[in-house]
């Protein structure tokens, strides 16, 4: 049997609880069930219930979670030298360090300690905002979970309640969604000091902003959510309503802000939206805009142009048929061994456009090709022996209808085949299927292999420039996938469009703690996986020694496990310094039996 503490706040005021509970066995594991409930407890009540659960089940142990109810209260300090009997020493309390002493570095290193605190006066609460704030985006960046696993199980097993100096007692999960509401009206405010403090610590230059748009599903109806709406999933949850998330990033993917749309909005329509944001924000400036084929229509571009603007965005595929003579022609230079760019001014604007090949492309291109060539041909062959042998009069729509969805499924290809369904002279009613090879889409498909056009109205960049200015796209894609997966951004639970905003908000304060963590690696030659160093850190605990002494009491150390050979060559390329103990040593009164 054990005592379980229930905390619940009434009037202002919180209230302490109490029940004992037994444990039991069942075929299906251990289980708990309540014996009696408690209430609320005196101060000398509290001793004789802690024991209680030792008398019934006849254990001579001593005094079972004391602990729950409080320490003593300090009335000296506890000298250098005391008399300690070591048969008694214990370990309690083992709780994560690592993790959240690194994401509490890093959310200080980015001043978010200090805005919080001028964004968001104190009143009457007991725990102040910023300090709320700090733990919806360190659990966030550490361990992400519901407001209601944070409270229950996540922040009490974590060294947080003494490197901040709020009890668990003082965490529940109102608490952590009234900090949502408050936090979500200060996004401007928030964007604009991270791109002064990121620019300040790592120098960035923010004139390459890349934007790229996706969506995150809702796990409920989202009823409330006026922004929540059917529309294309990039998670292949169609079935559920969404949110699109615009982010826009600089050339190394350090976050710059954001805007959340509705979830069928088109990605094309929000391009002005973020430009004029963007201004709107930081004023206008020579910007370059670096965006995928799917973002932009000459719409767009002209709005840019129009604001004196610079872009360098990707094109479609049916763009380079304009380009085919250039694509047989010299003048390449090459970037990388199997990488070729051409630039090719356009007859009918001030625009550029440059044309890349890659090798290495060409060849998986030709390979997806050839599959789906050998696919479309082996069904046809089945589809015709089929119509060779059929005794019944096969119905020619059915037939067509075949051909189309086999053509569908293998689409890469659809267009190498010339197929026709004709009738068959020597058996009235039935048909034959012929089909061709075209020699001119085969010649074009192997011409194109691997070529790719982008499109810019930037004049004073070489080809191999603008190229590697494009691929950094690639970062604000893995921006994404490391506030989707890593940060655990999907799927969204709240169902209120405040709570969303500001549940997207959290993420990408989590984010920015990341992307920090990342350049500091790379600064310490530690590449940019930062998963695994906060899996290497997170094995650092910390516990409570307690030494038991000669005077009757005990003392407790708030102790930091000591880090291993590899830790500790990770620390030091940090420049990070773990503390040996937490606190100062603390008496505490023994509990008899």
């Amino acid at each position: 049997m054990f005592l379980r503490k229930h905390t619940r706040k009434k009037d202002g005021k919180n209230h302490v609880y109490w029940s004992l509970v037994e444990s039991y066995r069942t075929p299906r594991g251990p289980r708990n069930r309540i014996v009696a409930y408690l209430g609320e407890l005196e101060k000398n009540e509290q001793k004789g219930w802690a024991n209680l659960p030792h008398t019934l089940e006849g254990k001579q142990l001593r005094g079972l979670q004391p602990e729950l109810f409080g320490e003593e209260p300090q009335s000296e300090p506890v000298p250098e030298n005391v008399r300690v009997n070591i048969r008694g020493v214990r370990v309690e309390k083992t709780a994560d360090f690592g993790n959240v002493y690194l994401a509490l570095l890093l959310w200080r290193t980015l001043g978010l300690d200090e805005l919080f605190k001028d964004i968001l006066p104190n009143g009457r609460e007991d725990v102040e905002w910023s300090l709320m704030a700090a733990i919806l985006a360190i659990a966030r960046f550490c361990q992400p979970s519901s407001e209601l696993r944070i409270c229950d199980a996540w922040y009490p097993g974590t060294a947080l309640p003494e490197l901040l100096g709020v009890p668990s007692d003082k965490m529940y999960a109102q608490r952590l969604y009234r900090t949502l509401d408050v936090l979500y009206p200060h996004k401007e405010t928030i964007e604009k000091h991270l791109k002064a403090r990121l620019g300040e610590l790592f120098d960035v230059k923010f004139d390459i902003l890349l934007y790229d748009i996706t969506s995150t599903y809702f796990e409920g109806s989202a009823q409330a959510n006026p922004q929540a709406k059917f529309g294309y999933s990039r998670d292949k949850r169609s079935d559920c309503r969404q949110i699109c998330i615009g982010l826009i990033v600089s050339e190394d993917g350090l976050p710059l802000g954001y805007e959340i749309f509705d979830g069928n909005r088109r990605d094309v329509t929000t391009v002005e939206e973020i430009v004029e944001c963007m201004e709107r924000k930081y004023g206008k400036a020579n910007r370059v805009w670096v965006m995928d084929r799917g973002m932009v229509n000459d719409e767009n571009l002209e709005f840019i142009r129009s604001r004196g603007g610079y872009y360098l965005v990707g094109t479609s595929r049916s763009t380079l048929k304009e380009f085919e003579r250039e694509l047989t022609e010299s003048g390449w230079s090459s970037v990388y061994e199997d990488l070729e760019v051409k630039l090719c001014r356009s007859p009918e604007c001030e625009e550029t456009f440059v044309l890349c090949r890659s090798a290495a492309r060409a060849r998986k291109e030709k390979a997806m090709r050839e599959r789906f060539s050998k696919r479309i041909e082996t069904g046809l062959e089945k589809l015709g022996g089929r119509l060779g042998r059929a005794k019944k009069r096969p119905n020619r729509t059915q037939v067509e209808r075949q051909i189309g969805r086999l053509l569908q499924r293998n689409s890469r290809a659809a267009g190498k085949y010339k197929i026709e369904v004709k009738k068959d002279k020597q058996r009235r009613g039935h048909f034959k299927l012929k089909w061709e090879i075209r020699k001119d889409w085969s010649d074009w498909a192997s011409l194109k292999d691997g070529s790719y056009l982008l499109r810019t109205n930037l004049t004073d960049k070489t080809p191999e420039e603008l190229w590697k200015t494009y691929m950094q796209l690639a970062d604000a894609e893995a921006a994404f996938r490391t506030i989707k997966s890593d940060l655990q951004l999907r799927p969204i639970y709240h169902q209120v469009q405040r709570r969303v905003h500001a549940h997207v908000l959290v993420a990408f304060l989590a984010y920015a703690m990341w992307k920090t963590l990342q350049k500091w690696m790379e600064g310490a030659g530690l590449g940019r996986g930062v998963r695994t160093i906060l899996e290497e850190i997170a094995r650092l605990k910390c516990c409570d020694v307690v030494l038991p002494t000669s005077a009757g009491r005990e003392i407790l150390l708030r102790c930091v496990t000591r880090p291993d050979k590899y830790q500790e060559a990770l620390l030091q390329r940090l420049g990070i310094k773990i503390p040996a103990r937490l606190g100062e040593p603390k008496w505490r009164r023994m509990f008899d039996t």
